[in-house]
């Protein structure tokens, strides 16, 4: 993988990463949808509510789009889908409008990057991105809008694109209930912790922060030589502290297909060559959506890991349309619009505001829209 290559649009690179290219003739600088495809839900699906997911709005990390992940969920009969892209809802939209037509309920989170550098290398650059994550999953319209103001105000404090700053009891103070705590990943306290031999303290300070009741272990299973070991240590840790399980796929595309594109687009986020990259990378493709059936023969072991998700996702679910903001009623004069009055109030301001602006520009000297 070289760094002159010819252009080549992105789409076409991802096609071709992801075994899809066809050849698609002219393309349009504007972003066309095609009508989506009918998807057959299986009827005697096993129910799961799949709560760590992230979409190619988690830059240079997931590797399919929300409504690809969300068909994919629909096509193995999920209960449920929570999108927890970093740091912000930036395929909220895109996510909400593709459910509107399918059965599975949408559940809104992020995964937070706490601790970073004073420079902005939050993503780029580096192997393994610097920060700790947290997973939090919002509770219904109340949650959503907090986390919304957490993540602005973290933006805010870091000054600059890709850097936000968190601060851990304005997140506790925000969440006031609304929010659930998952353990998140590899790069998540607990799970740092429980590589150097100490889970629980972490752990503690999640719950002082949020709660017990707000707060869950997150197991994980993508077949690695340790994730077994691993999760029997969490759960044995989840019943000391008297913590829910909660079985997640930890997932960063819809299907396993794409698992060698979500490999370039980690060499292009460290910039290195996938030669250079192929330490760090994981050693399987893993990380995509699976189904009730196949998520509760894995975790058959922990019992509730499959039924606490689907209750958190019960708690949380709900379409976005539902969070848009009530917006005051404007009074406008009888026979009128807003947006009409709102036009009349503009061009009868124009002659004070541009009194040198001439006929030719476009003058509105008679105080009326022309």
């Amino acid at each position: 993988m070289g760094w002159h290559n010819s252009d080549l649009p992105w789409r076409q690179m991802e096609q071709l990463l992801s075994g899809e290219h066809s050849d698609p003739g002219p393309l349009s600088r504007k972003r066309e949808r095609e009508p989506a495809p009918e998807i057959e839900r299986p009827p005697d699906a096993v129910p799961y509510a799949e709560l760590h997911a992230h979409s190619s709005y988690s830059f240079l990390d997931g590797a399919s789009f929300p409504e690809d992940l969300l068909a994919e969920a629909e096509r193995l009969g999920l209960t449920a889908l929570a999108i927890t892209d970093h740091d912000g809802f930036y395929g909220a939209a895109r996510f909400a409008e593709a459910a509107e037509k399918l059965q599975v309920a949408t559940v809104f989170g992020s995964e937070l990057s706490l601790g970073l550098p004073p420079q902005n290398t939050t993503q780029g650059g580096s192997p393994d991105p610097p920060g700790e994550h947290l997973l939090v999953i919002a509770r219904g319209t109340e949650g959503y809008h907090r986390l919304s103001g957490a993540i602005t105000r973290a933006h805010l404090r870091g000054g600059e694109k890709g850097r936000p700053v968190y601060d851990l009891d304005d997140l506790a103070a925000s969440a006031e209930g609304h929010w659930t705590i998952l353990t998140g990943c590899r790069k998540g306290a607990v799970r740092r912790g429980l590589a150097r031999g100490d889970a629980a303290t972490p752990l503690r300070t999640l719950i002082d922060l949020f709660g017990r009741e707000n707060v869950a272990v997150e197991l994980i299973d993508h077949a690695g030589p340790l994730d077994t070991r691993d999760n029997d240590a969490l759960a044995e840790l989840a019943a000391l502290h008297r913590l829910p399980v909660v079985a997640t796929g930890n997932v960063h595309y819809a299907v396993p297909e794409r698992a060698r594109l979500a490999e370039a687009i980690a060499a292009v986020r460290a910039r290195r060559s996938m030669d250079e990259l192929d330490g760090w990378l994981p050693a399987h493709g893993a990380a995509h959506l699976r189904s009730g059936d196949e998520m509760t023969a894995r975790f058959a072991r922990y019992p509730g890991a499959i039924s606490h998700g689907l209750e958190i996702a019960a708690a949380s679910a709900f379409p976005l349309r539902r969070a848009k903001p009530a917006l005051p009623t404007q009074k406008v004069p009888e026979g009128r619009t807003p947006m009409g009055h709102l036009r009349h109030l503009v061009w009868e301001a124009v002659p004070g505001a541009y009194p040198d602006l001439t006929a030719e520009g476009g003058s509105a000297s008679s105080g009326s829209s022309p």
